[in-house]
């Protein structure tokens, strides 16, 4: 069964196996991470109120970032064109000049606005779309290119963080022979460490490739697709301009919050309304 796209006034959700799976398995490793750092390697500091207890309030903090940004993402629509919108009445809305043609999807029976691309996953035509992401389930496009952004910048946060804290436990652990420095008890803690640093090493590593990428696009105004197929296009804006795009307005706290919307959504397309 081909995985589809379920659509509704509040909320978007791509019912796909792999996407579903890796969405989950996000959502895991940013729970064993918390786990490790703030119950296995943090808790014995914590009730002293000292720095462990900074540590663990600051990385819970950019951890619940990090998973509402993937939850945006996830179930923002990321710039969808109505299914079936390709009609006479439509077309005539558009006061086409003579000879000025439009495209028209064969898949999805909608018009084809100009940098949109049918994904075979969600089944739609996709405005300003920049690939389809199996760890959020959905195609990074116009709408939610910002939440993709921040998911991956606090991820690779989250992961350099863990990676700090792990070197300094083992440190403080090194000094006391590993003796009532950690939440469990030997060798348990030392497993579940060194499992939260190769997860550090090889998120973070990921994360910030594809955070550099996505910057990039934005700062250039050229997708993924459109760099794939080398696709050219004449700039017309400027780079600040193009982060606020993507961002919304001008540049505020808000730009790293998964918590804002868009306040420069775009708002032209009533008339592919069917």
């Amino acid at each position: 069964m081909r995985p589809k796209s379920v659509c509704c006034q509040c909320s978007w959700f791509v019912s796909d196996g792999v996407g579903i799976g890796c969405a989950i398995f996000t959502y895991l490793l940013v729970a064993y991470a918390e786990i490790v750092v703030v119950f296995v390697m943090l808790l014995p500091e914590i009730p002293l109120a000292g720095m462990g207890l900074v540590h663990a309030v600051v990385f819970t903090y950019l951890s619940i970032l990090a998973v509402v940004a993937h939850v945006r993402a996830m179930l923002t629509d990321p710039g969808t064109i109505p299914l079936g919108n390709c009609t006479s009445e439509n077309i005539k809305k558009l006061r086409l000049a003579e000879g000025q043609t439009i495209l028209r999807c064969t898949r999805c029976e909608c018009i084809k606005l100009e940098r949109a691309h049918h994904c075979s996953t969600c089944q739609r035509c996709i405005r300003r779309m920049d690939h389809h992401c199996p760890w959020i389930n959905n195609c990074v496009g116009e709408d939610n290119q910002k939440f993709f952004i921040l998911f991956t910048l606090y991820i690779f946060t989250i992961s350099i963080y863990a990676l700090m804290l792990a070197v300094r436990q083992v440190l403080l652990c090194s000094d006391k022979d590993w003796i009532g420095c950690t939440g469990v008890p030997m060798p348990s803690s030392i497993l579940l460490i060194i499992f939260l640093i190769f997860e550090g090493l090889l998120f973070g590593i990921f994360t910030l490739v594809m955070f550099c990428s996505q910057v990039t696009s934005v700062a250039r105004d050229e997708t993924g697709i459109e760099n794939l197929k080398n696709e050219k296009r004449a700039r017309k804006q400027t780079v600040y301009e193009n982060l606020q795009e993507v961002f919304g307005g001008n540049f505020s706290i808000s730009w790293f919050s998964p918590f804002a919307g868009l306040t420069n959504k775009r708002t032209s397309y009533s008339f592919y309304e069917v």
